[in-house]
Protein backbone atom coordinates (compact mmCIF):
# COMPACT_ATOMS: atom_id res chain seq x y z
CA UNK A 1 0.00 0.00 0.00
CA UNK A 2 2.85 2.35 0.83
CA UNK A 3 4.30 2.65 -2.69
CA UNK A 4 0.88 2.91 -4.24
CA UNK A 5 -0.16 5.60 -1.79
CA UNK A 6 2.92 7.65 -2.60
CA UNK A 7 2.22 7.62 -6.32
CA UNK A 8 -1.27 8.95 -5.65
CA UNK A 9 -0.04 11.39 -3.02
CA UNK A 10 2.08 13.27 -5.58
CA UNK A 11 -1.17 14.51 -7.05
CA UNK A 12 -3.52 14.47 -4.07
CA UNK A 13 -1.40 15.14 -0.96
CA UNK A 14 -2.62 18.74 -0.43
CA UNK A 15 -6.23 17.54 -0.58
CA UNK A 16 -5.51 14.60 1.72
CA UNK A 17 -3.92 16.87 4.32
CA UNK A 18 -6.84 19.30 4.19
CA UNK A 19 -9.36 16.49 4.57
CA UNK A 20 -7.40 14.72 7.31
CA UNK A 21 -7.25 17.87 9.43
CA UNK A 22 -10.88 17.21 10.40
CA UNK A 23 -11.47 13.59 9.38
CA UNK A 24 -11.94 10.70 11.79
CA UNK A 25 -13.15 8.18 9.21
CA UNK A 26 -11.82 5.74 8.25
CA UNK A 27 -10.70 5.01 11.81
CA UNK A 28 -7.62 3.08 10.57
CA UNK A 29 -5.44 4.54 7.83
CA UNK A 30 -2.38 2.25 8.03
CA UNK A 31 -4.09 -0.88 6.68
CA UNK A 32 -7.17 -1.75 4.70
CA UNK A 33 -9.68 -3.03 7.30
CA UNK A 34 -13.05 -4.67 6.67
CA UNK A 35 -16.17 -6.08 8.27
CA UNK A 36 -16.01 -4.39 11.69
CA UNK A 37 -17.21 -6.35 14.73
CA UNK A 38 -17.19 -4.15 17.87
CA UNK A 39 -16.95 -5.63 21.36
CA UNK A 40 -17.01 -3.70 24.65
CA UNK A 41 -14.86 -5.09 27.45
CA UNK A 42 -14.76 -2.91 30.58
CA UNK A 43 -13.70 0.62 29.71
CA UNK A 44 -12.36 -0.36 26.29
CA UNK A 45 -14.08 -0.89 22.95
CA UNK A 46 -12.42 -3.31 20.55
CA UNK A 47 -13.08 -3.78 16.86
CA UNK A 48 -12.21 -7.05 15.16
CA UNK A 49 -11.70 -6.66 11.43
CA UNK A 50 -10.68 -8.42 8.29
CA UNK A 51 -7.79 -7.17 6.16
CA UNK A 52 -7.94 -6.64 2.39
CA UNK A 53 -4.62 -7.18 0.66
CA UNK A 54 -3.16 -4.26 -1.30
CA UNK A 55 -4.06 -4.03 -5.00
CA UNK A 56 -6.52 -6.95 -4.67
CA UNK A 57 -8.94 -7.86 -7.45
CA UNK A 58 -11.05 -10.09 -5.21
CA UNK A 59 -11.59 -10.59 -1.46
CA UNK A 60 -8.02 -11.79 -0.93
CA UNK A 61 -7.81 -11.82 2.86
CA UNK A 62 -5.24 -13.69 4.97
CA UNK A 63 -5.73 -12.52 8.57
CA UNK A 64 -7.89 -10.76 11.13
CA UNK A 65 -6.85 -7.61 13.01
CA UNK A 66 -7.76 -5.96 16.34
CA UNK A 67 -7.97 -2.28 17.33
CA UNK A 68 -9.03 -0.67 20.61
CA UNK A 69 -10.08 2.69 21.99
CA UNK A 70 -11.15 4.23 25.28
CA UNK A 71 -12.20 7.60 23.86
CA UNK A 72 -13.56 6.69 20.37
CA UNK A 73 -11.05 8.88 18.54
CA UNK A 74 -7.61 7.47 19.39
CA UNK A 75 -7.23 3.85 18.27
CA UNK A 76 -4.44 1.42 19.16
CA UNK A 77 -3.36 -1.17 16.60
CA UNK A 78 -2.93 -4.60 18.24
CA UNK A 79 -1.82 -6.25 15.02
CA UNK A 80 -3.06 -9.63 13.80
CA UNK A 81 -3.61 -12.21 16.58
CA UNK A 82 -5.35 -14.66 14.24
CA UNK A 83 -4.74 -15.73 10.63
CA UNK A 84 -5.41 -18.55 8.18
CA UNK A 85 -2.34 -20.34 9.53
CA UNK A 86 -3.96 -20.52 12.97
CA UNK A 87 -6.29 -23.23 11.63
CA UNK A 88 -4.83 -26.49 10.33
CA UNK A 89 -7.94 -27.09 8.28
CA UNK A 90 -8.12 -23.63 6.62
CA UNK A 91 -6.37 -22.44 3.47
CA UNK A 92 -8.04 -19.25 2.15
CA UNK A 93 -10.62 -16.46 2.58
CA UNK A 94 -10.27 -15.03 6.07
CA UNK A 95 -13.56 -13.16 5.89
CA UNK A 96 -15.84 -11.35 8.38
CA UNK A 97 -15.32 -12.32 12.08
CA UNK A 98 -16.81 -11.58 15.50
CA UNK A 99 -15.45 -12.01 19.04
CA UNK A 100 -17.30 -12.33 22.35
CA UNK A 101 -16.30 -12.77 25.99
CA UNK A 102 -17.65 -15.46 28.30
CA UNK A 103 -16.39 -16.45 31.76
CA UNK A 104 -13.10 -14.66 31.29
CA UNK A 105 -12.28 -16.15 27.89
CA UNK A 106 -12.64 -14.64 24.43
CA UNK A 107 -14.17 -16.61 21.58
CA UNK A 108 -13.25 -15.50 18.07
CA UNK A 109 -15.62 -16.86 15.37
CA UNK A 110 -14.44 -16.73 11.76
CA UNK A 111 -15.32 -17.99 8.28
CA UNK A 112 -12.58 -19.73 6.34
CA UNK A 113 -12.18 -21.88 3.26
CA UNK A 114 -11.88 -25.49 4.42
CA UNK A 115 -9.25 -27.86 2.99
CA UNK A 116 -11.38 -30.72 4.36
CA UNK A 117 -14.39 -30.16 2.11
CA UNK A 118 -13.24 -27.56 -0.43
CA UNK A 119 -16.04 -25.20 0.63
CA UNK A 120 -16.49 -22.50 3.29
CA UNK A 121 -16.65 -23.30 6.99
CA UNK A 122 -17.12 -21.62 10.39
CA UNK A 123 -14.33 -21.93 12.94
CA UNK A 124 -13.60 -20.70 16.44
CA UNK A 125 -10.43 -19.69 18.31
CA UNK A 126 -10.08 -19.00 22.02
CA UNK A 127 -7.90 -16.51 23.91
CA UNK A 128 -7.38 -15.32 27.48
CA UNK A 129 -7.36 -11.62 26.53
CA UNK A 130 -9.29 -9.56 23.94
CA UNK A 131 -6.13 -9.36 21.83
CA UNK A 132 -5.11 -12.98 22.11
CA UNK A 133 -3.09 -14.95 21.43
CA UNK A 134 -5.91 -17.10 20.04
CA UNK A 135 -5.74 -20.85 19.36
CA UNK A 136 -8.07 -23.31 17.66
CA UNK A 137 -9.33 -25.51 20.55
CA UNK A 138 -10.96 -28.23 18.48
CA UNK A 139 -8.75 -28.60 15.38
CA UNK A 140 -11.72 -28.67 13.03
CA UNK A 141 -14.60 -26.42 11.89
CA UNK A 142 -17.77 -25.93 13.89
CA UNK A 143 -19.71 -26.13 10.61
CA UNK A 144 -18.20 -27.18 7.28
CA UNK A 145 -18.90 -27.90 3.65
CA UNK A 146 -21.17 -25.14 2.37
CA UNK A 147 -20.30 -22.10 0.25
CA UNK A 148 -22.98 -20.18 2.16
CA UNK A 149 -21.07 -20.55 5.44
CA UNK A 150 -19.63 -17.05 5.90
CA UNK A 151 -19.85 -14.04 8.24
CA UNK A 152 -20.63 -15.42 11.72
CA UNK A 153 -22.27 -13.28 14.41
CA UNK A 154 -22.68 -14.33 18.04
CA UNK A 155 -24.52 -13.16 21.15
CA UNK A 156 -25.45 -14.44 24.61
CA UNK A 157 -29.10 -14.11 25.59
CA UNK A 158 -30.36 -13.05 29.01
CA UNK A 159 -30.92 -16.70 29.98
CA UNK A 160 -27.27 -17.52 29.28
CA UNK A 161 -27.92 -19.28 25.99
CA UNK A 162 -25.33 -18.36 23.34
CA UNK A 163 -26.39 -18.22 19.70
CA UNK A 164 -24.29 -18.28 16.54
CA UNK A 165 -25.67 -17.10 13.16
CA UNK A 166 -24.05 -16.93 9.71
CA UNK A 167 -24.73 -17.18 6.00
CA UNK A 168 -25.07 -15.86 2.43
CA UNK A 169 -27.66 -15.91 0.85
CA UNK A 170 -29.49 -17.63 3.71
CA UNK A 171 -29.05 -17.44 7.47
CA UNK A 172 -28.06 -20.51 9.44
CA UNK A 173 -27.99 -20.65 13.22
CA UNK A 174 -27.00 -22.92 16.09
CA UNK A 175 -27.26 -22.93 19.88
CA UNK A 176 -23.82 -23.06 21.45
CA UNK A 177 -23.07 -25.20 24.47
CA UNK A 178 -21.69 -23.46 27.54
CA UNK A 179 -18.16 -24.28 26.33
CA UNK A 180 -18.82 -21.96 23.31
CA UNK A 181 -16.97 -24.39 21.00
CA UNK A 182 -19.69 -26.94 20.25
CA UNK A 183 -23.37 -26.99 19.23
CA UNK A 184 -26.27 -28.24 21.33
CA UNK A 185 -28.49 -29.57 18.58
CA UNK A 186 -26.81 -28.99 15.23
CA UNK A 187 -27.27 -26.40 12.51
CA UNK A 188 -30.66 -24.94 11.57
CA UNK A 189 -31.81 -22.81 8.64
CA UNK A 190 -33.59 -19.55 9.43
CA UNK A 191 -37.06 -18.74 8.15
CA UNK A 192 -36.23 -15.71 5.97
CA UNK A 193 -39.73 -14.21 6.16
CA UNK A 194 -39.40 -10.56 7.19
CA UNK A 195 -35.69 -10.39 6.36
CA UNK A 196 -36.37 -8.43 3.19
CA UNK A 197 -33.52 -8.20 0.70
CA UNK A 198 -31.14 -10.24 2.85
CA UNK A 199 -27.74 -10.76 1.20
CA UNK A 200 -25.08 -11.47 3.85
CA UNK A 201 -23.30 -10.25 6.97
CA UNK A 202 -25.84 -10.81 9.77
CA UNK A 203 -25.41 -8.97 13.08
CA UNK A 204 -27.55 -10.07 16.03
CA UNK A 205 -28.18 -8.24 19.28
CA UNK A 206 -30.84 -7.86 21.96
CA UNK A 207 -32.01 -4.56 23.41
CA UNK A 208 -34.93 -3.91 25.79
CA UNK A 209 -36.36 -7.36 25.17
CA UNK A 210 -36.26 -7.07 21.36
CA UNK A 211 -33.96 -8.97 19.00
CA UNK A 212 -32.32 -7.02 16.19
CA UNK A 213 -31.04 -8.69 13.01
CA UNK A 214 -28.95 -6.25 10.97
CA UNK A 215 -27.57 -7.31 7.57
CA UNK A 216 -26.28 -6.27 4.15
CA UNK A 217 -29.20 -6.21 1.74
CA UNK A 218 -30.53 -5.59 -1.75
CA UNK A 219 -27.02 -5.90 -3.20
CA UNK A 220 -24.91 -5.37 -5.11
CA UNK A 221 -24.18 -2.56 -4.15
CA UNK A 222 -25.48 -3.24 -0.65
CA UNK A 223 -27.70 -1.38 1.78
CA UNK A 224 -27.56 -2.10 5.48
CA UNK A 225 -31.06 -3.10 6.61
CA UNK A 226 -32.56 -4.63 9.73
CA UNK A 227 -35.49 -6.54 11.18
CA UNK A 228 -36.78 -7.09 14.73
CA UNK A 229 -38.34 -10.02 16.55
CA UNK A 230 -39.55 -11.21 19.93
CA UNK A 231 -37.41 -14.36 19.85
CA UNK A 232 -33.87 -15.11 18.62
CA UNK A 233 -35.19 -17.17 15.70
CA UNK A 234 -38.02 -14.89 14.61
CA UNK A 235 -40.53 -14.43 13.15
CA UNK A 236 -38.89 -11.24 11.92
CA UNK A 237 -40.49 -7.94 11.02
CA UNK A 238 -38.62 -5.84 8.48
CA UNK A 239 -37.82 -2.32 9.74
CA UNK A 240 -36.11 -0.75 6.74
CA UNK A 241 -32.75 0.55 5.55
CA UNK A 242 -30.22 1.90 8.06
CA UNK A 243 -27.48 2.95 5.62
CA UNK A 244 -28.31 3.40 1.92
CA UNK A 245 -26.17 1.60 -0.62
CA UNK A 246 -22.91 2.90 -2.11
CA UNK A 247 -22.60 6.04 0.02
CA UNK A 248 -19.30 4.67 1.32
CA UNK A 249 -17.61 4.06 -2.09
CA UNK A 250 -17.59 0.29 -1.67
CA UNK A 251 -20.07 -2.05 -3.34
CA UNK A 252 -20.23 -4.17 -0.16
CA UNK A 253 -20.98 -3.04 3.36
CA UNK A 254 -20.81 -4.81 6.71
CA UNK A 255 -21.99 -3.44 10.03
CA UNK A 256 -21.92 -3.84 13.79
CA UNK A 257 -23.52 -2.05 16.73
CA UNK A 258 -22.13 -1.20 20.15
CA UNK A 259 -23.24 0.75 23.23
CA UNK A 260 -20.21 2.25 24.96
CA UNK A 261 -20.03 4.69 27.88
CA UNK A 262 -23.59 5.89 27.34
CA UNK A 263 -23.28 6.27 23.55
CA UNK A 264 -24.52 4.11 20.68
CA UNK A 265 -22.30 3.48 17.67
CA UNK A 266 -22.82 2.05 14.19
CA UNK A 267 -19.76 0.56 12.48
CA UNK A 268 -19.47 0.01 8.73
CA UNK A 269 -16.79 -0.12 6.05
CA UNK A 270 -15.87 2.19 3.19
CA UNK A 271 -13.61 2.45 0.15
CA UNK A 272 -12.17 5.80 1.21
CA UNK A 273 -8.46 5.16 1.66
CA UNK A 274 -6.17 5.96 -1.29
CA UNK A 275 -6.22 2.94 -3.59
CA UNK A 276 -9.39 1.70 -1.87
CA UNK A 277 -12.73 0.54 -3.23
CA UNK A 278 -14.70 -2.68 -3.39
CA UNK A 279 -11.64 -4.84 -2.64
CA UNK A 280 -9.78 -2.25 -0.56
CA UNK A 281 -12.09 -1.39 2.32
CA UNK A 282 -11.67 0.63 5.52
CA UNK A 283 -13.67 0.68 8.76
CA UNK A 284 -15.67 3.75 9.82
CA UNK A 285 -17.99 4.61 12.71
CA UNK A 286 -21.01 6.84 13.30
CA UNK A 287 -22.78 7.76 16.55
CA UNK A 288 -26.58 7.57 16.65
CA UNK A 289 -29.53 7.51 19.01
CA UNK A 290 -32.28 4.90 18.96
CA UNK A 291 -35.74 6.24 18.30
CA UNK A 292 -38.19 6.31 21.22
CA UNK A 293 -39.79 3.08 19.99
CA UNK A 294 -36.43 1.30 19.78
CA UNK A 295 -36.06 1.51 16.03
CA UNK A 296 -32.84 2.70 14.37
CA UNK A 297 -32.85 5.93 12.31
CA UNK A 298 -31.48 6.10 8.79
CA UNK A 299 -27.76 6.88 8.92
CA UNK A 300 -25.40 8.22 6.29
CA UNK A 301 -21.72 7.58 5.73
CA UNK A 302 -19.41 10.52 6.51
CA UNK A 303 -15.72 11.26 6.97
CA UNK A 304 -16.22 13.41 10.06
CA UNK A 305 -16.60 10.41 12.37
CA UNK A 306 -17.53 10.74 16.03
CA UNK A 307 -16.79 13.11 18.90
CA UNK A 308 -14.30 12.17 21.63
CA UNK A 309 -15.75 10.82 24.88
CA UNK A 310 -12.57 11.09 26.92
CA UNK A 311 -9.15 12.70 27.08
CA UNK A 312 -5.71 11.30 26.38
CA UNK A 313 -2.92 11.23 28.99
CA UNK A 314 0.49 12.16 27.48
CA UNK A 315 2.29 11.51 30.80
CA UNK A 316 2.32 7.77 30.21
CA UNK A 317 4.15 5.42 27.90
CA UNK A 318 2.21 5.67 24.65
CA UNK A 319 2.43 2.96 22.02
CA UNK A 320 3.21 4.86 18.80
CA UNK A 321 0.59 2.84 16.91
CA UNK A 322 -2.09 4.65 18.94
CA UNK A 323 -3.50 7.45 16.82
CA UNK A 324 -6.58 9.35 15.71
CA UNK A 325 -5.40 9.84 12.14
CA UNK A 326 -2.25 9.44 10.08
CA UNK A 327 -0.90 10.06 6.60
CA UNK A 328 1.79 8.02 4.86
CA UNK A 329 2.80 5.58 7.58
CA UNK A 330 2.32 1.86 8.08
CA UNK A 331 2.57 -0.50 11.07
CA UNK A 332 4.44 -3.76 11.60
CA UNK A 333 4.32 -6.54 14.22
CA UNK A 334 7.26 -7.39 16.47
CA UNK A 335 5.95 -10.28 18.52
CA UNK A 336 2.45 -10.77 19.94
CA UNK A 337 0.65 -7.54 20.72
CA UNK A 338 3.81 -5.52 20.04
CA UNK A 339 3.31 -3.29 17.03
CA UNK A 340 5.38 -0.33 15.88
CA UNK A 341 5.07 2.43 13.29
CA UNK A 342 7.01 1.83 10.07
CA UNK A 343 7.41 3.18 6.52
CA UNK A 344 8.08 6.66 7.86
CA UNK A 345 9.12 9.18 5.21
CA UNK A 346 9.59 12.92 5.10
CA UNK A 347 6.26 14.71 5.54
CA UNK A 348 4.35 11.78 7.04
CA UNK A 349 2.50 12.42 10.31
CA UNK A 350 0.37 11.08 13.14
CA UNK A 351 -2.42 12.95 14.91
CA UNK A 352 -3.43 12.21 18.52
CA UNK A 353 -6.59 13.91 19.78
CA UNK A 354 -7.73 15.39 23.08
CA UNK A 355 -4.27 15.25 24.65
CA UNK A 356 -4.69 16.68 28.14
CA UNK A 357 -1.57 18.37 29.50
CA UNK A 358 -3.59 19.96 32.32
CA UNK A 359 -1.56 22.59 34.16
CA UNK A 360 1.64 20.54 34.11
CA UNK A 361 4.73 21.60 32.20
CA UNK A 362 6.63 18.59 30.88
CA UNK A 363 10.32 18.43 31.76
CA UNK A 364 11.25 16.01 28.97
CA UNK A 365 9.99 14.16 25.91
CA UNK A 366 11.24 10.69 24.98
CA UNK A 367 10.78 8.35 22.04
CA UNK A 368 11.84 4.77 21.33
CA UNK A 369 12.90 4.56 17.69
CA UNK A 370 15.19 2.70 15.29
CA UNK A 371 16.78 3.23 11.89
CA UNK A 372 18.68 0.96 9.50
CA UNK A 373 19.64 3.93 7.35
CA UNK A 374 20.14 7.65 7.94
CA UNK A 375 17.47 8.41 10.51
CA UNK A 376 15.59 11.69 10.67
CA UNK A 377 13.75 14.04 12.99
CA UNK A 378 10.47 13.96 14.90
CA UNK A 379 8.69 17.26 15.55
CA UNK A 380 5.71 17.51 17.90
CA UNK A 381 3.27 20.33 17.10
CA UNK A 382 0.13 21.53 18.87
CA UNK A 383 -3.24 21.72 17.10
CA UNK A 384 -2.01 21.62 13.48
CA UNK A 385 0.85 20.42 11.32
CA UNK A 386 2.43 23.85 11.60
CA UNK A 387 1.20 24.71 15.08
CA UNK A 388 3.36 25.66 18.04
CA UNK A 389 6.44 23.47 18.26
CA UNK A 390 6.36 21.42 21.48
CA UNK A 391 9.50 19.30 21.04
CA UNK A 392 12.05 18.07 18.50
CA UNK A 393 14.13 14.89 18.62
CA UNK A 394 16.72 13.59 16.15
CA UNK A 395 16.86 9.85 15.42
CA UNK A 396 20.26 8.58 14.20
CA UNK A 397 21.20 5.28 12.58
CA UNK A 398 20.76 2.54 15.22
CA UNK A 399 21.79 -0.55 13.25
CA UNK A 400 18.39 -1.86 12.10
CA UNK A 401 14.69 -1.16 11.78
CA UNK A 402 14.01 -3.06 15.03
CA UNK A 403 17.19 -2.03 16.89
CA UNK A 404 15.23 0.32 19.12
CA UNK A 405 16.89 2.93 21.32
CA UNK A 406 15.40 5.62 23.53
CA UNK A 407 16.08 9.29 22.78
CA UNK A 408 15.17 12.18 25.07
CA UNK A 409 15.04 15.95 24.87
CA UNK A 410 14.56 18.37 27.75
CA UNK A 411 13.82 21.26 25.40
CA UNK A 412 10.05 20.92 25.76
CA UNK A 413 7.32 23.57 25.66
CA UNK A 414 4.02 21.88 26.41
CA UNK A 415 0.81 23.92 26.29
CA UNK A 416 -1.75 23.87 29.08
CA UNK A 417 -5.09 22.12 28.82
CA UNK A 418 -6.40 19.92 25.98
CA UNK A 419 -4.87 19.94 22.51
CA UNK A 420 -4.56 17.75 19.47
CA UNK A 421 -0.91 16.99 18.84
CA UNK A 422 0.82 16.11 15.58
CA UNK A 423 3.91 13.91 15.36
CA UNK A 424 5.51 15.19 12.15
CA UNK A 425 8.31 13.18 10.56
CA UNK A 426 11.14 15.03 8.84
CA UNK A 427 14.28 13.98 6.97
CA UNK A 428 15.77 13.50 3.55
CA UNK A 429 13.21 13.25 0.79
CA UNK A 430 12.73 9.77 -0.61
CA UNK A 431 14.20 7.15 1.74
CA UNK A 432 12.54 5.53 4.71
CA UNK A 433 13.70 7.40 7.80
CA UNK A 434 13.12 5.33 10.93
CA UNK A 435 10.59 3.26 12.88
CA UNK A 436 8.80 4.44 16.04
CA UNK A 437 7.75 2.20 18.92
CA UNK A 438 6.80 4.46 21.88
CA UNK A 439 6.75 8.01 23.17
CA UNK A 440 5.98 9.87 26.38
CA UNK A 441 6.22 13.20 28.20
CA UNK A 442 7.57 13.46 31.75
Amino acid sequence: MKNYLRKIAAFTLPLLIAQASYAQNPVVQTWFTTDPAPMVDGNTLYIYTGHDEDNADFFWMQEWRVYSTQDMVNWRDHGSPLAIESFSWGDDRAWAPQCIERNGKYYFYVPLHSNLTGAMAIGVAVGKTPTGPFVDPIGKPLADGNWAYIDPTVFIDDDGQAWLYWGNPKIFYARLNDDMISFKDGVHEMDMTGLDGYTEGPWIQKRNGKYYMMYASHGIPENISYAMADSPTGPWTYQGVIMPKNEQSSFTNHSGLADFKGHSYFFYHTGWLPGGGGFGRSVAVKEFQYNADGTIPELHADKEGVAPIGTFNPFQTVEAETMAYSVGIHTQPNGHNNVYVSDIHNGDWIKVREVNFGSRQAKSFSITAASALRGGTLEVHADSLKGDLIATIKVPHTGGWEKFKTFTTKDVRTPKGKHDIYLVFKGRKGPELYTLDKWNFK
